[in-house]
């Protein structure tokens, strides 16, 4: 499929019916396949003949989608897992053990650094977290000799920094070892990290290429292009004892990583992404191309909006001119970044709040990228266990907003937007107005209802005004 454009290989990748076959890829809910020989199934089990033997490894639903994603990202192969935690989990554990120390952007989804922070420093991998606008001097120094990748992300969830592609890997290889990145925000119709030496891309597939939050999965898509023989992993280039010595460079040439992650980790830890789930995904997936682009221009549009309203107190959007990430997402990203966008409104997280409540066309939920509208304030949701500290080093404020902006007609979602913003406006304009009495007299009594108690007596506090608050 190589021959065609991106957006062709979303609906054709992967399957080509045979004569009188489903003209869509079937879904083979099966765990078991029969076979008339043990040998062949010997075969399969020492991985020297291709074929399914049981849906843990492969299925030919899942099989038909990996190869629509690895052409999509163009690498030599993908792995689908139960999850894009799953995925982020994998791709890492694939090349790095107990003792191994792994260096990772600091502006990455708030459950991946926990995964790497907690989960994984516990089970023996250390990480150093590095800011995702380091230079080529403060990345060299993030290394130890126990070194084994770099993880990154190529739009940040949700603070929208644009990774230098280019320099992080320049970096890795420079050390001899890999660089992963989660390329789920971009999606490949936007960026193709392989093109800029990035040697592993992981998704979420539950964002946009499902792009309808019908199904939870993730993916790995290996790129075929690092040297494994490098002399850093031996668990590419020495027998695998546990099964039956295969040695992955030897059997499976540039396609060594992503073997070993299904016949080693897949096995071992069953985070298989489902049949139904796979069949779902590959529905979404047909429809990528047409719906990046109706994201982007209908993100870019509520930007510049937001950028000119009086009642923001600053956005950030790397399609915007005006935002520090502008070149660097022209280089990478140049027909459009993604549809999400960061935000915060004057009057701090209380005028959030109402902004969100008002909303009545976009929805509160804990989701982004899909085709409808949504909000969320990931400070005290999605990025709730990091440190104030953390938070910070991550490019989230308290008073951010991330806004996944949909397909809808784009008038739609700004008006839905302007009436939000009037209603969050004029709550703040009463409190202002309950203050300026405050500030008038020495004693004030407020109703808490239009005030919530602890900014009454903050305000107070700072004009020296002794208040009494009434419930």
């Amino acid at each position: 499929m190589s021959q065609y454009h991106i957006d062709t290989n979303c609906i054709h990748a992967g399957y080509t019916p045979g004569d009188g076959e489903p003209r869509v890829v079937p879904i083979v809910q099966s765990t078991t396949y029969k076979y008339d020989h043990a040998e062949t199934l010997g075969k399969l089990f020492d991985l020297e003949q291709d074929g399914f033997f049981y849906t843990r490894l492969a299925n030919p639903t899942l099989d038909a989608v990996e190869k629509k994603i690895a052409a999509l990202e163009g690498g030599v192969g993908a792995l689908l897992t139960s999850s894009g935690q799953a995925a982020s989990l994998i791709s890492v554990l694939n090349i790095c053990r107990a003792g191994g120390h792994v260096v990772c952007s600091s502006a990455i989804y708030g459950g991946t650094f926990n995964l790497f922070y907690k989960t994984m420093h516990e089970m023996g991998i250390d990480f150093t977290f590095v800011s995702p606008e380091s230079t080529e001097e403060e990345l060299n120094a993030a290394f130890q000799p126990n070194t084994r990748c770099v993880f990154a992300e190529t739009l940040s969830n949700p603070a929208l920094i644009v990774t230098d592609l280019e320099l992080f890997a320049k970096v890795a290889h420079a050390h001899g070892v890999p660089l992963i990145v989660d390329n789920t925000f971009a999606t490949p119709i936007n960026c193709r990290p392989f093109e800029f030496g990035a040697d592993i891309v992981i998704h979420s597939t539950t964002k946009y290429m499902d792009g309808h939050a019908v199904q939870v999965g993730g993916a790995i898509v290996d790129s075929g292009k690092f040297d494994w023989n490098n002399g850093k992993f031996p668990e590419f280039t020495e027998p695998d004892e546990s099964y039956h010595g295969v040695v992955y460079c030897k059997q499976f040439g540039n396609a060594a990583y992503i073997a070993k992650a299904r016949a080693h980790l897949m096995r071992d830890l069953g985070a298989q992404a489902s049949p139904q789930n796979a069949f779902l995904l590959n529905l979404g997936l047909e429809t990528l191309a047409l719906r990046m682009e109706r994201h982007c221009s209908n993100a870019l549009k509520v930007a510049s909006f937001l950028e000119q309203d009086d009642r923001i107190a600053w956005v950030n959007y790397p399609g915007l001119k005006s935002s520090k990430y502008y070149d660097l997402a022209q280089k990478y990203m140049p027909n459009g970044t993604c549809g999400v966008i960061s935000f915060g409104i004057k009057g701090g997280r209380e005028a959030a709040a109402k902004f969100m409540e008002s909303l009545k066309l976009a929805s509160i939920v804990v989701h982004v990228a899909d085709l409808r509208t949504c909000v969320l304030h990931p400070a005290s949701t999605t990025h709730r266990q990091l440190t104030d500290e953390q938070l910070v080093e991550g490019g989230i404020s308290a008073d951010m907003i991330r806004m996944s902006v949909g397909i809808e007609n784009p008038e739609d979602i700004l008006d839905d937007i302007k009436q939000a913003l009037a209603q969050a406006a004029q709550q703040v304009t009463g409190k202002n107005l309950r203050i300026k009495v405050l500030e008038e007299s020495s004693i004030g009594t407020l109703s808490t209802k239009a005030n919530p108690v602890d900014e009454v007596i903050r305000r107070a506090g700072e004009l020296n005004i002794n208040v009494e608050i009434n419930d």
